[in-house]
């Protein structure tokens, strides 16, 4: 719980951090989505670059190559064309208004501050990530939940943590229920409202960490690619949210297999076959 306190604040300061570096470039973070192979605003070269004293006119007039070579050397040669980068990155930054030079000091500051607290964030996150894993071998369940492709130790010790023993449980359906991943049903005579919102009252807790397995799960389990596709197709509408916590009520029906019965994960006999 600790862990998902500490990742909840590391968000809230990324937001802060972007809607600051929105009045000093406001134009960069749709340049990055939209560029090819391209960088978010957390990168660390990204944040060392705007919250170092070059002035957004010394960026647009740093010549193209030198950018390229910082960057590359900031990124440790992570990035794929830091030469496509730095002209994404310069476009932003020509087209972006300017700040009066008291209000861009004001912002600079705010910002260093921000990244200074997203890398503390970010240290402790991993510190938990180290504990939680050296704890979690001592659970005998752990390696029932971690022989699901996708899921790791930290994920599993979030789940096993909240749901304790399996047998409080009667079935997957009182499971889901306590985790919250559940529908209240609108109906009025033959109308079936489509729209219906998740109920939230479980264990946030556990929710989250069926969530954010269930969504590492699907990029290894092609059962829960396909499931998460088709729901995501269902609707025009919030789409990639209500796709996953869909795809997380279904993994709730494995993990409660698996803790049930003492069992490894095995794929289906079809991918076996195949």
């Amino acid at each position: 719980r600790a862990r998902y306190q500490t990742v909840c604040q590391l968000v809230e300061v990324k937001q802060h951090f972007i809607e600051n570096l929105s009045y000093k470039c406001n134009t960069l973070k749709k340049e990055l989505r939209d560029a090819p192979g391209s960088t978010t605003v957390f990168s660390a070269a990204i944040m060392e670059l705007f919250t170092q004293d070059l002035s957004m006119d010394d960026l647009a007039q740093l010549p193209l190559d030198d950018l390229a070579d910082w960057l590359q050397k900031k990124g440790r040669g992570r990035f794929k064309d830091p030469q496509d980068l730095a002209k994404t990155i310069q476009k932003a930054v020509r087209t972006s208004y300017r700040l009066d030079k008291a209000v861009n000091q004001s912002v600079d500051i705010v910002l260093s501050v921000f990244v200074r607290e997203i890398r503390g964030l970010e240290k402790a996150i991993k510190d938990l990530d180290k504990a939680i894993e050296d704890l979690v071998q001592a659970i005998p369940e752990y390696q029932c939940v971690t022989s699901i492709p996708g899921v790791g130790k930290v994920y599993a010790a979030g789940l096993l943590a909240e749901i304790g023993q399996i047998e409080r449980f009667k079935d997957q359906a009182n499971l889901a229920k306590y985790a919250g991943l559940f529908w209240k049903k609108h109906e009025s005579g033959k109308h079936s409202r489509e729209n219906t919102p998740l109920t939230k009252k479980g264990n946030r807790y556990f929710r989250y960490y069926l969530v954010e397995a269930a969504n590492s799960v699907r990029h290894y389990l092609p059962e829960y690619q396909m499931y998460y596709r088709k729901k995501y197709q269902e609707t025009p509408k919030h789409q990639h949210k209500r796709a996953i916590v869909l795809t997380a009520r279904k993994f709730v029906r494995l993990v409660d297999t698996l803790l049930r019965n003492h069992q490894l994960y095995t794929p289906p006999r079809s991918v076996i076959e195949k």
